[in-house]
């Protein structure tokens, strides 16, 4: 028995996942400008490689994002990839003396990566196998 699909059809989006959409692309969008911020001299923060990646990373977040949106499943999953590697550059800042407003900025940053990568995620069926 075989199952017949249209191809060219793209997925419908549930509500989740585009609420997941938009918490990714509103991050992405965040860390695009990083890279133009550096650390002062002399004050504890992201080496400027760091920041750099950040702000690649959220230009192709961004553009992942969109084509996301509009029904590509790879560009869904490049655009968690990105999220949550942009994510992971932050983590140090728990084990280095900085403010604890950094601290709590990352750890937002952590939730938020979090709750945006299960909505993006949420609700998606398996393909259909064709035969």
């Amino acid at each position: 028995m075989s199952t017949i699909t249209n191809p060219t059809a793209t997925p419908q989006r549930t509500r989740n996942q585009k609420v997941g959409l938009v918490l990714c692309g509103v991050y992405s969008l965040a860390n695009v400008p990083s890279a133009l911020v550096p650390t002062p001299e002399g004050e504890t923060g992201p080496p400027l490689g760091v920041l750099v990646v950040g702000s690649l990373l959220g230009v192709v977040g961004l553009v992942c994002t969109v084509l996301a949106w509009r029904g590509s499943d790879v560009a869904l999953r490049v655009a968690a990839g990105a999220i949550i590697v942009v994510t992971l550059t932050g983590l140090p800042a728990f084990f280095v003396d900085v403010p604890m407003a950094i601290k709590a900025l990352v750890a937002f940053s952590v939730i938020l990566t979090v709750v945006a990568v299960a909505l993006m995620f949420s609700g998606r069926r398996p393909s259909p196998v064709v035969d």
